[in-house]
């Protein structure tokens, strides 16, 4: 499914968590699609069970995971938290334009750079 950095200085659990996230926003993984059991993923990753658990459990608290009792854990995803994700890198983008913008660049040289970025991806 996905590898881990173990030189990541941060929480192996957030890293976790935004490698599902991403998983989810980018399509690899569905709506409906059911996701490895704790323990299934814990020994795929090398992590302690609860490490997983807390990924699950913080995803399904932003509302993209649901689980159902006695079956698992599954993609929720819907309109509303994928809407969601969007505001946030809305608001990501916001608050570095920003700060170019503190930095003196013109909305010109921001719009250039984005291209120039775009053209590299």
């Amino acid at each position: 499914m996905f590898t881990l950095d173990y030189r990541d200085t941060g929480p192996i659990y957030a890293q976790i968590k935004e490698k599902l996230k991403n998983l989810v926003l980018t399509g690899a993984l569905k709506e409906g699609e059911k996701l490895p059991s704790v323990r299934q993923m814990s020994k795929q990753l090398a992590v302690n069970p609860n490490t997983i658990q807390r990924a699950y459990r913080e995803l399904e608290t932003e509302g993209l995971f649901y689980s159902v009792q006695g079956k698992g854990i599954f993609v929720g995803g819907g309109e509303e938290a994928m809407e969601n994700y969007r505001k946030e890198e809305r608001q990501k983008m916001k608050a570095l334009i920003e700060e170019l913008k503190n930095h003196r660049h013109t909305d010109e040289e921001i719009l250039r750079m984005v291209e120039e970025i775009l053209k590299e991806i």
